[in-house]
């Protein structure tokens, strides 16, 4: 059934799907466009899950592709035979999110797997720790993190906690794609489920053992005891699911002055009093900085709907102004206080581990070589940073201390496997109140920081091509990158162009090729003279294609202006 139009007259006409999908296809029966859009493809199962807009058709978020892709997970599992164990259920805050996770509960009930299922919306971290802690086979949260409203999404994790990897993601892939009609997955209902022990409903026991396992990450209560009362706090939830386990963690140590943005605190699918839910996004912070200023207060934080990233900004003592952070900005911050504070305790692991993304900032560089840790770099993706702990422990090689990635994410500790904005903000804190005692600001120390190491600056391109022609253009993007590498850019000699299709490098000095040391993933990276570089990958969510770059300078001024020549050139050179 490869025809579009014989797509939707199927989903039109058959008995199987219900009323309310067949009269939101017949509206859009003269819009060829919409038509093409909804049914030229299958919503793709990608490693990670499902990702799309929420509506009727094959390409979209619906009960029927949720149902069909769990079948495939199903699938999976008793082939695996871990079926016992159970799945872990999460979700946010977003439209169909509750409707999407029982469609999946039940699924794998009437597979004979039990679900267990939380009351009401969580942190997508708090999965990661749920599953593991309920010994679970696998965890499936619903959310569609930072996209906008009109999104949602089904991330699948395994038994580790931390989103499917290689192998394992190509194989549960297989077994979705096996599944040929939406008919061949089963369901149940709910009481019988229950009635068979095959649906339980999880709720606080979790939470007062995930917010437990947050409060043994502080590494000075003694210091909160004194300062934490003195810190001025605005928060944001985005109208997600950060809220009630961010405010909960820092009352409980103490922090007596957090001022949640009140436009911003319920759940709203709709995301009224955003443009776009992500923190990356300055205009995302308007009504949390009014807020701020009214407070006077010492740092402005905020967290995606599913809470597993974190954007923040904190004030210039010079200026008095707010400053925005980076997402390797504030990993940064992080990971240089606790190095620093554990090593001087002396309880840093000598065989300790420092854990960053390729397109993440190398400011991680110079302070792993100064506190003897090995610094390991996966691909861009926090599944890969869970995987990394994962073998640790296996191999009993290294000891996880750290972990980051340039989009706003990071996970101090191993209670969960993925990145966790709820115990960001919680170590942030305790970073304000470290600054508070010595008279800084939080941004004062992040300039501090820049002095010692070096100012790095990174940024990022993003370019969005939707639908059939948007896919095409992207392959053709990387397809030309990948045939016709340039050899310099912005007048820096490309030291090492690496392939990570082809899992191949190249010394362009001498053309000498070496593997990357790394899976095949589409992406393409240029390392270039002057501690600078660049890369180009395809979203793996969204119809973007993205263009990372970072640079070093002798100050914050001369990165910037460094930054800003890098990435216009490479918008021309590259074809952004």
């Amino acid at each position: 059934m490869d025809n579009y139009k014989e797509k939707y007259e199927y989903w039109i006409n058959d008995p199987y799907f219900d009323e309310e999908t067949k009269k939101e296809l017949k509206s859009i029966s003269d819009n060829e466009a919409e038509m093409q859009d909804r049914f030229y493809k299958d919503l793709a199962f990608g490693t990670g899950g499902l990702r799309g807009v929420i509506g009727a058709g094959s390409n979209r978020m619906n009960i029927y592709t949720v149902r069909k892709a769990t079948q495939g997970l199903a699938n999976y599992i008793l082939k695996e035979g871990t079926q016992d164990k159970g799945v872990a259920i999460a979700y946010d805050c977003r439209r169909m999110s509750p409707e999407f996770a029982e469609v999946t509960a039940l699924c794998l009930a009437a597979n004979g797997i039990k679900a267990y299922v939380f009351d009401s919306l969580r942190p997508t971290p708090e999965l990661s720790y749920a599953l593991r802690e309920l010994h679970c086979t696998a965890g499936v949260v619903i959310t569609a993190s930072h996209n906008p409203p009109e999104y949602n999404g089904y991330k699948v994790y395994w038994e580790d906690g931390a989103q499917i990897t290689a192998p394992r993601d190509k194989d549960i892939i297989s077994e979705v794609d096996a599944v040929k009609s939406y008919s061949d997955a089963k369901t149940m209902e709910l009481a019988d489920a229950k009635a068979k022990g095959l649906y339980e409903v999880i709720g606080s026991e979790i939470d007062d053992k995930y917010i437990a396992e947050l409060k043994k990450m502080i590494i000075h209560p003694d210091l909160l005891e004194k300062a934490a009362k003195d810190i001025k706090i605005v928060y944001s939830p985005f109208h997600g699911t950060g809220n009630v386990p961010v405010r909960r963690v820092l009352k409980e140590l103490g922090f007596e002055n957090v001022y949640v943005v009140p436009e911003q605190e319920l759940p709203d699918p709709d995301f009224t009093t955003l443009e776009y839910p992500n923190p990356e996004d300055p205009k995302a912070f308007t009504l949390a900085l009014k807020l701020a200023k009214e407070k006077d207060a010492d740092i402005v934080m905020a967290t995606d709907p599913d809470a597993d990233r974190l954007g923040i900004y904190a004030k210039d003592a010079a200026t008095g102004e707010y400053m925005p952070f980076t997402g390797n900005m504030s990993g940064i911050l992080i990971a240089e206080y606790r190095i620093r504070e554990l090593a001087e305790m002396g309880k840093l692991p000598e065989n300790g581990a420092l854990v960053k993304t390729i397109v993440s900032s190398n400011m991680a560089d110079p302070i792993a070589e100064e506190y003897k840790l090995k610094l390991i770099e996966v691909l861009t993706g926090f599944k890969y940073i869970g995987e990394q702990i994962k073998w640790f422990e296996e191999n009993n090689s290294y000891e996880y201390v750290f972990g980051y990635e340039e989009s706003y994410g990071c996970l101090v500790g191993t209670h969960a496997r993925d990145k966790d904005a709820i115990v960001a903000v919680m170590c942030l804190a305790e970073v304000a109140a470290w600054c508070k005692t010595r008279n800084i600001t939080v941004w004062d120390q992040m300039l501090n920081i820049y002095k010692k190491y070096g100012y790095y600056r990174e940024g990022i391109h993003t370019v969005t091509l939707k639908g059939v022609d948007g896919a095409k253009e992207i392959r053709d993007i990387m397809e030309r990158i990948r045939n016709n590498p340039p050899k310099e850019i912005a007048g820096l000699a490309v030291k090492e162009f690496r392939d990570y299709q082809k899992d191949e490098v190249t010394n362009m000095s001498n053309g000498e090729k070496s593997s990357t040391g790394l899976p095949i993933s589409n992406v393409l990276y240029f390392d270039l003279d002057n501690n600078s570089w660049c890369c180009v990958r395809p979203s793996g969510t969204e119809p973007k294609i993205k263009f990372y770059m970072g640079v070093k300078g002798n100050s914050l001024e001369e990165s910037e202006k460094n930054l800003e020549e890098l990435k216009q050139e490479v918008i021309k050179k590259l074809g952004a």
